[in-house]
C-alpha cells in the first residue's frame, strides 16, 4: 500500500489512534491490530526513541518499510520533536507528518520557530502538527496542570500555518494508571474556536470510556505510547515468569507483540474511532 500521511486520516473528522514505536516489534503489532480493526493508523516515532536508537534513520526506514507492506493505510510521524535539525531530517527520510514541539518557548517564540519550521514542512509536502498549553508529565519541561486557552489557540493556528493542534485539557504524558480528567468542556470550546484538528497527548491515562467522550467532543488524533509499553512489559513478564530457562529473545518478544497487536485492535476499533 503507497505512503500516506497522517492529515489523510485526521482531516476525515474521524478518531484515529496514534500510537508509538521503540522498535520493530512494536510497528508490527501496531499495525496488525489495525489490519485486524480494518482502521487506518498513525506510527510514531518520538525524539526520545530516536535518542535511544542514536539515530533516526534505522527506526524510521523500518516503519516505513513495515507500513508499505501493510493492509490498511498506515502513516509514520515524527513526534514531540524539539529539534528543527530532527524535523528536517524526517522529511528528508519520507516521513509524510511531523509534530514540533516548542511548547516551552514563550508565545513569541514558539510561533517564530513553528513558523519557520511550517514553511519548510510544507515546501516539501508534509503535514504539521505543533502543541500550544504545555501537556504535562514530559520529562519535567511541561507544566502540570495547564490549559490550552481557546483564543490563543485560534490566533496561534492563524500565525504558524500548522495542520493540527496538541492541547492541554488535563492529560499528562508517561501515567501508568488510567485516572486523567479530561476536560470535555474546553475540548467542544477548541473544537469550535480551532481550525484545524486537535490532538489529545498523554492519552494513555485516560479510561476507555473518556477516550471516546474526548473524540466526540472533538479530539481526532488520539496518542498513546505508556499504556502500549505497560501492556507489552506485562505480557513479557507474564511468559518470562512461566518460563524461566528462555534465552531467546523472539521466544518473549513475541507475547508482549501479540498482546499490543490485540490492544491496538480493541482500541482503534472501539474506543477512539468516530464515524
Amino acid at each position: 500500500m503507497p505512503l500516506v500521511s497522517a492529515g489523510e486520516f485526521v482531516v476525515a473528522g474521524q478518531g484515529v489512534g496514534a500510537f508509538n514505536v521503540i522498535q520493530l516489534e512494536h510497528a508490527e503489532a501496531l499495525i496488525a491490530g489495525a489490519e485486524a480493526a480494518g482502521r487506518p493508523v498513525i506510527l510514531q516515532i518520538s525524539e526520545n526513541a530516536v535518542r535511544y536508537h542514536s539515530a533516526l534513520e534505522p527506526i524510521a526506514v523500518a516503519c516505513l518499510a513495515a507500513a508499505r507492506a501493510a493492509k490498511v493505510p498506515v502513516a509514520v510521524h515524527l513526534d514531540h520533536a524539539t529539534s528543527p535539525e530532527l524535523v528536517r531530517e524526517a522529511v528528508g527520510l519520507g516521513l509524510g507528518s511531523v509534530m514540533f514541539d516548542a511548547s516551552a518557548l514563550d508565545y513569541d517564540a514558539n510561533v517564530a520557530t513553528t513558523s519557520e519550521m511550517t514553511a519548510h514542512c510544507h515546501d516539501h509536502g508534509v503535514w504539521v502538527e505543533a502543541e500550544l498549553g504545555e501537556v504535562g508529565g514530559k520529562d519535567g519541561v511541561h507544566a502540570p496542570g495547564a490549559r490550552t486557552d481557546p483564543e490563543e489557540a485560534a490566533r496561534f493556528v492563524a500565525a504558524t500555518g500548522v495542520d493540527a493542534l496538541a492541547v492541554a485539557v488535563g492529560t499528562s504524558h508517561a501515567m501508568t494508571d488510567r485516572t486523567a480528567s479530561v476536560d470535555l468542556d474546553l475540548i467542544a470550546r477548541l473544537r469550535d474556536a480551532v481550525p484545524v484538528p486537535l490532538v489529545l497527548h498523554g492519552s494513555s491515562g485516560v479510561p476507555d470510556a473518556d477516550l471516546t467522550r474526548a473524540v466526540e467532543a472533538g479530539i481526532v488524533k488520539v496518542n498513546i505510547a505508556t499504556h502500549l509499553n505497560k501492556v507489552f512489559t506485562d505480557a513479557v513478564r507474564a511468559y518470562l515468569a512461566d518460563h524461566p530457562t528462555v534465552v531467546d529473545t523472539r521466544k518473549y518478544l513475541a507475547p508482549g507483540r501479540d498482546a499490543v497487536a490485540r490492544e491496538v485492535a480493541r482500541l482503534i476499533g472501539t474506543v477512539v474511532t468516530r464515524g
